[in-house]
Formats: C-alpha cells, structure tokens, sequence
C-alpha cells in the first residue's frame, strides 16, 4: 500500500481528535478568560455527558438516532446546569480565588468521579452511533496517464467520524457568533476586560460566572456527546481531555479562543498522524515539549496577549 492513503487516514483521524478537542478546550479557554481561574474538573464534565449520554441512549427505544437525538440536547444542558449549581455553592464561596479555586476544583474533581462510579458503576458503556456507514478512502496518483483516481481496498472511514468534524465545526462558528454578536457574548467580553467596570455599568458578575462556568462545561460535554459513539463511556474518560485541553490552552493563549482552536488543530492533527505511524506514547511526547518550547520562548501563547 502506498504511503499516500494512509496519511490521508491519519490525518482525518487527526482531524476528528482536533474537532472533539476544540471543542473542550474551547470551553476550559472561555471559563479561564472570563473567570481567571482554572477548572481542574473541565475533564469530569465531560466524562458526564458522556455518561449521561449512554444514560439517555440506552432508555430511548426505536432508532439509535432517537437516542443519539435527545443526548445531544439534553446532556450539555444537564451538565451545563450541574455546573453552574457548582459555581453558585462552591466558586461563589471561596470568592473565586485563583488559589482556593484550583482546590474546590480538584475536590469536585474526585467527588463528580466517584458518583459517576457508585451510581453507573465501572464498566465501559457502548453507545451506538445514529448511522455509520463505511466510506472508502480515494486518492490521486500521477503517472503516465495524468491524474488517476484510486480506491485503497479495504481502507476507509465512517460517515459519522465525518459528521463529527463538520458538526464540531458549525458548533464553533456558533460560538464565534454568540461571543462577538449577542448581548451576552457583549457581557462576556466587558467582564472579561474589566470586572470592576462591568458591574459599574450594571452587569451582574456573578450571574455572568455562573453562565460562562456552565456554558464551558457544556461545551465539554458536547464534544463528549460526539465521540462516545466511537470511544465508549466510563468513569475515568475525564483525564486525557482535561490534560490535552491544557496542553491546547497554553499554546493557543490563555483565553485566546482564535488561539486555542488553532492549537487544537495543531494538536489533534499531529496527534492523529504521529499515533497512526508511530505510536501515541510519542504523541504526547511531543506535545509536552511543544508546550514547554512555548513556555520558554513565548510565555502568552501563540495568540496571547503579553501582560502589560
């Protein structure tokens, strides 16, 4: 087989990490520009809705689509909502403190775990996507005649894998939408350019944390909704999200969502190719030292802004 075909099938597996992980990381980056604390509990999220969601598919009866259907609206809004009783009983509380902030987080952390647990148990649960047709992969070669159309046998993608990235795709672009072109996108931004002067002008701040600390977890587990079909849901899914949605923040730029979607591409793509040719252990690898480069040699990320 030809080394062509089988880039073409790492890098779309690269693109579907860098949809997914945008996603998350996009609402860990949202939480911290707007907040300025850090959300150690952004993975458990969205393990929830990915728990949720298997929830929610397994009780509906009919087509998976059904399921697939009700989970994908009702568990980021459930989770949204958990988030945000968070933010008003425990972040409220400590008067969001960087510091204290990363403790309560790492506190929820554990205890979401280890409900999740107690109530789902510790098995890996199945989800079945709504439809997941088999593609085949084609790919240009030039030889004696031109350009010619080949179809690698046996080498392909699904339907769903594909639907994921462009689903990601609207999903961000409605983001940018509702950041830069609604009143509460407009809020958003005052508060986080300058709390004090926001509530000068009337904003309530704390009402503002309280939606942006859920809509981040929404997100998160939005993009849980997506890939559990592919990835099957268990109590213990929150780590890798959590630490790549790190890895992509600091490179992209601390609250830089333009930054952090790029990093995420950067991220899911080499992932996806590095994994598919070598292995994902030096995946990570790579991704851990492009981060300290970062940090070395511009501390604010790539879109960050430098502090004055």
């Amino acid at each position: 087989m030809e080394f062509g075909p089988y880039l073409l099938l790492a890098s779309l597996e690269g693109a579907l990490m860098a949809a997914v992980l945008s996603l998350t990381a996009v609402g860990l980056s949202v939480v911290f520009g707007v907040m300025r604390v850090v959300n150690v509990a952004h993975g458990e999220f969205f393990m929830l809705g990915a728990v949720i969601a298997w929830w929610i598919a397994s009780l509906a009866v009919g087509h998976p689509a059904i399921g697939f259907i009700l989970a994908i609206f009702i568990a980021p809004v459930v989770v949204g909502l958990i988030a945000s009783l968070c933010d008003l009983t425990i972040l409220k509380r400590v008067d969001y403190d960087p510091e204290r902030t990363i403790v309560a987080t790492i506190g929820l952390l554990y205890i979401i775990q280890q409900v999740t647990l107690m109530t789902f148990g510790p098995d890996a649960r199945p989800v079945q996507p709504p439809f997941n047709q088999r593609l085949s992969l084609p790919w240009f070669e030039y030889g004696e005649n031109g350009f010619q159309m080949i179809w690698p046998w046996g080498l392909g993608t699904t339907s769903y894998k594909l639907f994921v990235i462009a689903a990601a795709i609207a999903i961000l672009l409605g983001v940018w939408a509702m950041m830069s072109r609604t009143k509460i996108g407009l809020y958003m931004r005052a508060t986080q350019l300058d709390k004090q002067t926001a509530q000068a002008f009337g904003i309530n701040v704390e009402r503002v944390y309280m939606l942006v600390f859920g809509f981040g977890a929404a997100l998160a587990a939005l993009g849980a909704v997506l890939v559990v079909p592919i990835q099957q849901a268990h109590y213990l899914m929150g780590g890798d999200p959590l630490l790549l949605s790190f890895i992509v923040v600091i490179i992209g730029g601390l609250g830089s969502l333009a930054g952090t979607v790029v990093a995420a591409v950067l991220i899911g793509m080499s992932d996806g190719i590095i994994s598919m040719f070598f292995s994902p252990t030096l995946a990570k690898i790579i991704s851990t030292l492009l981060v300290a480069f970062v940090l070395i040699f511009r501390p604010q990320g790539l879109f960050g802004k430098r502090a004055s």
